[in-house]
C-alpha cells in the first residue's frame, strides 16, 4: 500500500464527530454509513456496539473467528448541574489531567442542537490571582462551562448532556494532530483494514466491533466479545509516545516513526506470546515497521476479548500518540499506515 491511500477525510470526520461514553450514536451512524457493502452483516447490539461480520470464503463451516475491537468513545464530560446564572458544572467520563483543561473551547450537545462554550475552573484570573492561586491545580469538580446564554442556559441544557473538547484535525509535517485520535484511530483502522481486503476472503470469519464505553472500563467490548466468542481478539488502540523532552528513554513506550506498536502487556491483559510472534513475523516478512510495547497500567479492549466466555488468544495493535487525552493528540502518518497494513495482511490482504 502507498502513502496516498491514507483517507484523511475519513479520519477528520471521525475525530470531529462527538461521542463520549454512553453517547456514541453519532459516531456509530457515521461508521455504519461508511462500512456499507464491506460486511455480510452489520447490527447494533442493545448496549450500542456496532457489530460487523465478514464471512469466510465459500461458507466454511465453523470457521475460526477473528475479532477486531475498536472503541468509538472519546473522553469528555456530562453536564451535572446548571446554576441559575447559566454556568454548567460537569462530571468526567474518561481520564483527564486538569492541567490541560484551562480555557478550552467545548461543545455542549443538547436535544436542540450543539452549543459552543468555554471550559474553565472557578477562581481569580491571572491579573488578580495571588501567588498561592497561581500554584494551585484545580480539581475537576471546580471546572464549569460558560455557554454565554446566561439564564437561558437552564432551558437549553439538561443534566446528562454530552460535552466534548474542540480541536480540529491538522497535518503537521509527517504528523496528524487532533482531539479524539484516541480512539477514532482504531475506528479508521477497522474500516480501512477491511477495505484493503477488496474481494479477498480467507478461511477466517472476521468480526469488527466498534465498541462503546471503553474509556470507563471496557464495558462495550465485554458484551461484544461475549456475543462473538472469538478465537482471536485484536485490541486496536492508541498508546503513549513519550519521545518528547523531559521523559526518560525507558518511559517512552513508543517512538514516533518507528512503526505500529505490537502491544504485549498493560494493566488489563498480557498478550498471547504465539500470536504476538505471528504478527511480528508477518510484519518482518512484509517489511512493515513495528516496535514492541508495554504499559505499566491502563487497559484496552483486547483484554475483554481475551476473557470472554471460554477465552481467546489476544494481542494489541496500537499507534503511539503524543499528548494523549488532550485536544492535541498527535500521531505519525507512517505509524498509522503500518498499523493498517499489518492488520490487512493478517486478515488476508494480498502481498
Amino acid at each position: 500500500m502507498t502513502d496516498h491511500a491514507l483517507d484523511l477525510d475519513l479520519l477528520r470526520r471521525l475525530t470531529q464527530t462527538p461521542g463520549v461514553p454512553g453517547a456514541e450514536d453519532r459516531v456509530r451512524a457515521l461508521i455504519e454509513d461508511e462500512v456499507a457493502g464491506l460486511f455480510d452483516e452489520v447490527r447494533t447490539d442493545p448496549m450500542g456496539n456496532l457489530l460487523c461480520r465478514r464471512d469466510a470464503a465459500g461458507g466454511a463451516r465453523d470457521p475460526r473467528r477473528v475479532m477486531l475491537l475498536c472503541h468509538m468513545d472519546e473522553i469528555g464530560f456530562l453536564v451535572s448541574h446548571v446554576t441559575k446564572e447559566g454556568f454548567a458544572y460537569i462530571q468526567p467520563v474518561g481520564g483527564f489531567d486538569p492541567r490541560t483543561l484551562f480555557a478550552r473551547r467545548v461543545t455542549v450537545c443538547t436535544r436542540d442542537g450543539d452549543v459552543p462554550g468555554v471550559l474553565n475552573p472557578g477562581g481569580r484570573p491571572v491579573h488578580i490571582a495571588t501567588p498561592e492561586d497561581r500554584k494551585k491545580v484545580p480539581e475537576l469538580s471546580e471546572f464549569f462551562v460558560d455557554t454565554g446564554l446566561g439564564e437561558a442556559a437552564r432551558d437549553r441544557l439538561r443534566v446528562g448532556d454530552m460535552v466534548v473538547l474542540d480541536g480540529p484535525l491538522q497535518e503537521m509535517g509527517e504528523r496528524i494532530v487532533s482531539k479524539a485520535l484516541d480512539n477514532r484511530i482504531a475506528c479508521w483502522l477497522g474500516i480501512e483494514a477491511i477495505r484493503a481486503l477488496g474481494d479477498a476472503r480467507g478461511q477466517d470469519e472476521i468480526h469488527v466491533a466498534f465498541t462503546v464505553q471503553e474509556e470507563v472500563g471496557l464495558r462495550g467490548a465485554r458484551t461484544a466479545a461475549f456475543a462473538v466468542r472469538p478465537h482471536v481478539g485484536i485490541g486496536i488502540d492508541t498508546t503513549l509516545a513519550c519521545d518528547t523532552p523531559g521523559v526518560p528513554e525507558a518511559d517512552r513506550t513508543t517512538r514516533q516513526g518507528d512503526g505500529f506498536g505490537l502491544h504485549l502487556r498493560d494493566g488489563s491483559f498480557v498478550s498471547d506470546r504465539g500470536l504476538a510472534e505471528e504478527f511480528a513475523s508477518l510484519a518482518e516478512a512484509r517489511g512493515i515497521p513495528f516496535q514492541r510495547t508495554m504499559l505499566r497500567s491502563g487497559g484496552q479492549d483486547g483484554a475483554a476479548a481475551q476473557q470472554a466466555a471460554a477465552g481467546a488468544k489476544a494481542v494489541g495493535i496500537v499507534v503511539g500518540t503524543r499528548y494523549i487525552h488532550t485536544v492535541c493528540e498527535t500521531v505519525h502518518r507512517g505509524d498509522l499506515l503500518a498499523a493498517r497494513d499489518v492488520l490487512a495482511a493478517y486478515l488476508g490482504a494480498p502481498a
